[in-house]
């Protein structure tokens, strides 16, 4: 990788698996761990490494089915289960003690089972998934059906899943990979400079495509729409039949937490499009069985609910709005977003 921004290396871990990553900063410095979400890639952090920290080490991994690392597939079943336990593995391997660990959507999980392991110094939720799964809950986190249909990789677009297998990098198509990620990666209005956008796109079009890859495996239902999930690959690894990080208030020490979130996220929302119940609200998924059956997920309220029960335990929580950002503020609203979490992180460094 002979383009990587100043001050930025990359390499490889060989832990519980083979995983690439970015690394930038002083060797000794304050270990701050950027966990990348869904189709992406730790490039997608590597603006904020760019001029190197002088006080925290930066450290980017591709996670399990993205990315340079090695091919390895996804057990469903466990929800972020695989990727906490190759996070585990990759701090063990570098000898990193408590960590800050930054989660970006998907990651999210991911880093609270991490914290369910090991002692962490910190955890920052950047629009993370919510604590009951993606899809297919009441505002309780409920499962709107027992076998969770409406989740997983059966409502994943399939032309979609078919341009990322073909590597299409055009924006003829209104779900083109680089379509979807403009209008739903950022704040609509937001667009990198060419050569970054064509550079990102490159890294979502590295995903593992298929049954333990992206979107994973699926099962039908006699419930809408249709489909449950399976038990291979991401989509269904973030199925409410197998994502929770609901139990974080046990968590016991309780790290502080840092949440932060995009105004304008159109993929974690109250009521987001990418999901079945708001589709079929809006008429767009026919056959929609109205809210008392299949409601849109609130999911941010979710995320709310669950990080108060964290303060009422006796947890520490900051929570940083950035109204005009999308899913993702450490992007389109960079500067800002890196002076709070640099903030929350020498905070909770003192604390």
């Amino acid at each position: 990788m002979s383009d990587l921004l100043p001050g930025v290396e990359a390499g490889t871990v060989d832990a519980r698996i083979r995983l690439h990553h970015l690394t930038s900063g002083p060797p000794g410095g304050e270990p701050v761990v950027l966990v990348h979400g869904n189709l992406s890639t730790g490039r997608f952090f590597e603006h904020l490494m760019s001029p190197a920290s002088a006080r925290f080490r930066f450290l980017a991994p591709d996670m399990r089915g993205f990315g340079r690392t090695e091919t390895a597939p996804i057990d469903a079943t466990r929800g972020l289960g695989d990727w906490a336990d190759d996070l585990v593995s990759y701090l063990q391997v570098l000898g990193i003690e408590r960590p800050h660990l930054v989660g970006w959507s998907t990651a999210g999980a991911a880093i609270a089972l991490v914290a369910r392991a090991v002692p962490v110094a910190s955890l920052t939720f950047l629009d993370p998934v919510s604590p009951y799964g993606y899809g297919g809950t009441f505002p309780d986190g409920k499962p709107c059906s027992d076998d969770h249909a409406g989740t997983g990789a059966g409502v994943a677009n399939p032309r979609f899943v078919e341009l990322l297998r073909a590597g299409d990098r055009g924006a003829d198509e209104p779900v083109s990979p680089r379509n979807v990620m403009n209008g739903t990666y950022w704040a609509p209005d937001f667009r990198l400079p060419p050569e970054r956008e064509d550079l990102l796109l490159d890294e979502i079009l590295l995903s593992r495509i298929g049954d333990d890859g992206y979107p994973g495996d699926a099962t039908t239902s006699e419930h809408w729409p249709g489909s449950a999930p399976g038990t291979r690959g991401l989509l269904n690894a973030l199925s409410p039949k197998y994502c929770s990080w609901a139990w974080l208030p046990e968590l016991d020490p309780k790290p502080p937490v840092l949440w932060t979130h995009g105004g304008k996220d159109l993929v974690v929302a109250d009521g987001s499009f990418l999901e079945l119940g708001t589709l079929g609200q809006a008429g767009i998924v026919a056959g929609w069985p109205g809210a008392e059956v299949f409601p849109p997920q609130q999911m941010v309220a979710q995320i709310r609910g669950v990080l108060r029960r964290y303060e009422q335990a006796g947890g520490q929580v900051r929570t940083e709005v950035f109204t005009a950002s999308g899913h993702g503020p450490h992007l389109d609203d960079a500067h800002r977003w890196l002076g709070v979490a640099t903030d929350f992180w020498e905070s909770a460094t003192v604390g």
